[in-house]
């Protein structure tokens, strides 16, 4: 911050200095006075570039390490905007996209490149689980799986549902309700407990929104599946 400060002192100075000999016609080499005017504006680039806070990959906050997948994502926000979810600086699902809906939105990623596999989504409140069973059960190893709610997603899950989406490595699953906000990252044949996830319940009392929860946001980087 204090070279900062200091860069702009100086180049008000030298711009200044500049000015003032223009305006009253203070005798000044023609090449001092562009050297001058050269110096400011390199100041003024020198500022821009040197306070401009790095931009990493999905907007996350520091960037990831090697060999690791950086990503983004948030539930949605009642049932009027729908969920995103971002990956390696690839939105893969988005309301902008229009590929998001009721229920539970899931993205899957390839462990070893970052590419993405497939996106859907499954309606929890007027749907059938069945279809989502069968999605959950021709997940691949090695798939990156990513997941959050939109209006409802935990009414039409069942037993089933609930246990292959912890074999992905949810803790969170088996309390989800009507109308929680939830958003995990997991992964298929994961050994222990992911660390990606947020959840939060249903309350009136608490809620942001009329009926439901508020956001929840989650970011981080993925470890790269190894052979």
């Amino acid at each position: 911050i204090g070279a900062a400060k200091l860069v702009v002192v100086v180049a008000i100075f030298l711009l200044t200095f500049y000015v003032i000999s223009q305006v009253f016609e203070i005798k000044m080499d023609a090449n001092l006075g562009h050297i001058f005017a050269h110096l400011s504006l390199k100041f003024y680039y020198f500022l821009l570039t040197a306070t401009k806070p790095p931009r990493y990959k999905c907007g996350i906050s520091k960037a990831c390490p090697e060999k690791h997948f950086a990503f983004k994502m948030a539930s949605g926000a009642a049932n009027v905007v729908g969920p995103k979810i971002c990956v390696e600086d690839n939105v893969l699902m988005s309301g902008v996209k229009n590929n998001v809906g009721r229920g539970i939105n899931v993205a899957l990623v390839n462990g070893k490149t970052g590419e993405t596999i497939d996106t859907k989504f499954f309606d929890m409140w007027g749907g059938d689980v069945a279809p989502f069973i069968e999605f959950l059960k021709s997940i691949q190893d090695g798939t990156i799986v990513l997941m959050g709610t939109y209006d409802d997603g935990a009414t039409k899950l069942n037993e089933e549902a609930r246990k292959l989406i912890a074999e992905l490595g949810s803790t969170s699953i088996t309390n989800l309700g009507f109308r929680d906000n939830w958003v995990f990252c997991g992964g298929k044949g994961i050994k222990t407990k992911s660390p990606f996830e947020q959840h939060i319940k249903n309350n009136k009392d608490t809620n942001k929104y009329e009926g439901w929860p508020e956001v929840v946001e989650m970011e981080g980087c993925i470890p790269q599946k190894q052979d």
